[in-house]
């Protein structure tokens, strides 16, 4: 007890040297120790360096916290140290501090505690920063989402099951080649199954699976991509490395096993016929089947804070990232390269992981993080993979064609915009690779990864759809009175919406002051000729303020 005493009385002086993280420390880390230790006598106030001493603090807590039978209060105080103090300083050495096996804890009416996670990914399939010890929330109001801030101490958060819950109940169906089981009262309701394999299973239909309406191998991936555990099948899932990957707007998915225990280190009790490979958990906090998902964040508008909501998106971001890419990758390998005569004695002797690893590709190329270079070699290693191939014209075609409609059975984006520039660069790059493969060819070397992006900056956000809803009428602009100076930021950027902003990027910003300067007679004469913006002229007084702003010097 006395080194929890001794590390309160640390973190309670922390909290006034450290004003910016005060109030992490004292709602993550003071609060959680003051429950097992009660209310110490205050610390008398030490200067030495606050960082030196909060990663003194963290080196205590995590030697305290691997300890046999160490309280999840202390689990949820050490990871917010191991944040705070890898914001401060040596991020890699905690890993070398604690050998922790990959465990997830859930704390009574608090986050979930994860120890030991090597691989938490964002929806985009991006790395996020691990610790030996994390706290992700679980309540859903945290604001440093996905890990912990206290809030589910403020708000009075409770992990209880809703009474009302679908119930547990494992309905069998068997098919001629596959028997698939089914759990309703686990299912997350993410739609993966009826979205991609409709044939198989029926959204809103009865009987819910008719397993002879699809290929085994179509079915077995299904069951392996239920990211709730709800489905499975007579044949023993995969092994896959533990992950946790943190789901857009919705719960976290655990995939390798991991396991789930509760606050004094007990298994957490399963619907009958749960996956104990894979599972989601809550992360809204208004699951009906905590700490499991239910789909209760698609009814309570659950959402991930957007850090620009203007911003023009990678297609890397549009498609849905590495996972989107890899989905049709290993449609492309699994489905339709096997039955094609052109591609697949092309194909017959390639990796075991080569649809991951034209993903990785994909993914950096279109603007992602760069998983092939890092992994494989980037742009000399994919060009070697050409070297001497003598591919053919119709292969080349054959190839790109397929890969489109692979990218249509993995449901990546069907706009106009993500489709013209994803064939694009499909017929881009297989015609470098053909003329790459032809005899003599002599590729230039050490070229850099492409980077790819829309074509000539028409982008979705750029355009509204023909079949998209009626948006909501513009704010009301207050304008200027006729004697009040007009200025580019108080009175003629915000006559420009986020729309028209975009749909004119591929010419200049219009919400900066040195291009519409520049452009500014122009852009008058189609504000007087009602051809911008393009869904509808301005009214006659608008466009007298931006007349009377270029009149007047255009002033910022």
């Amino acid at each position: 007890m006395e080194p929890l005493v001794d590390l309160l009385r640390e973190v309670t002086d922390l909290a006034r040297a450290l004003p910016d993280a005060a109030t992490r420390l004292r709602d993550s880390v003071i609060r959680p120790l003051v429950s097992l230790v009660g209310d110490v006598d205050p610390p008398e106030p030490n200067d030495e360096a606050p960082a030196a001493r909060l990663w003194q603090a963290t080196l205590t807590a995590s030697t305290l916290a691997a300890r046999p039978g160490a309280p999840a209060a202390l689990y949820e105080a050490t990871a917010a140290l191991q944040d705070l103090a890898c914001q401060h300083a040596r991020p890699d050495e905690l890993a070398e501090l604690t050998a922790m096996p990959a465990g997830i804890r859930v704390a009574e009416n608090g986050p979930y505690l994860v120890t030991g996670a090597e691989h938490v990914e964002t929806h985009l399939g991006e790395p996020i920063q691990t610790q030996p010890v994390m706290a992700l929330c679980r309540c859903g109001e945290s604001a440093i989402k996905p890990l912990c801030d206290g809030s589910h101490a403020r708000i009075g958060f409770t992990g209880d099951k809703d009474p009302d819950r679908v119930p547990d109940r494992r309905d069998t169906y068997v098919g001629q080649q596959v028997t698939v089981f089914d759990n309703r009262g686990i299912c997350a309701h993410s739609g993966l199954c009826t979205d991609r394999l409709a044939s198989v299973f029926h959204a809103g239909g009865e009987p819910f699976v008719t397993p002879s309406g699809g290929r085994m191998d179509e079915i077995i991936r299904a069951v392996r991509d239920c990211p709730s555990g709800a489905l499975s099948y007579e044949v023993e899932v995969a092994h896959r490395d533990p992950a946790i990957l943190v789901s857009k707007d919705g719960p976290y998915r655990i995939t390798g096993g991991i396991p789930l225990v509760d606050d004094d280190g007990a298994d957490i009790p399963r619907a009958e016929g749960a996956s104990r490979e894979h599972y989601s958990l809550c992360r809204c906090g208004h699951s009906q089947n905590k700490p499991f998902c239910s789909g209760m964040h698609y009814y309570v508008n659950f959402a991930d804070p957007i850090a620009d909501p203007d911003a023009v998106p990678t297609l890397f971001e549009w498609a849905g990232g590495y996972p989107a890419l890899v989905r049709m990758t290993r449609l492309f390998y699994e489905r339709y390269v096997p039955a094609d005569p052109l591609l697949a004695p092309l194909f017959a002797s390639m990796s075991a992981d080569h649809p991951e690893r034209v993903a990785r590709w994909l993914s950096e190329v279109f603007g992602g993080p760069a998983f092939y270079t890092e992994q494989h070699g980037g742009y000399s290693r994919m060009i070697s993979q050409h070297i001497g191939k003598g591919l053919t014209e119709a292969q080349r075609s054959r190839w790109v064609a397929l890969l489109s409609e692979s990218a249509e059975a993995a449901g990546l984006p069907a706009d106009a915009e993500f489709r013209a520039a994803f064939v694009a660069y499909l017929e881009w790059g297989s015609r470098i690779a053909l003329e790459n493969s032809q005899a003599g060819a002599q590729p230039p070397p050490n070229m850099p990864v492409p980077r790819w992006w829309w074509v000539c900056d028409a982008n979705p956000r750029a355009r509204i759809s023909a079949l998209a809803p009626k948006p909501e009428p513009a704010p009301e602009i207050t304008l200027p009175a006729d004697d009040e100076p007009v200025g580019f930021a108080a009175h003629v950027k915000p006559l420009f919406r986020s729309m028209d902003r975009n749909s004119m990027r591929f010419a200049f910003d219009l919400w900066a002051h040195a291009d519409v300067s520049t452009h500014a007679t122009a852009i008058l004469t189609r504000l007087r000729a009602g051809s911008m913006p393009c869904d509808g002229a301005w009214p006659q007084a608008r466009i007298a303020v931006f007349a009377r702003w270029i009149d007047t010097g255009m002033a910022e």
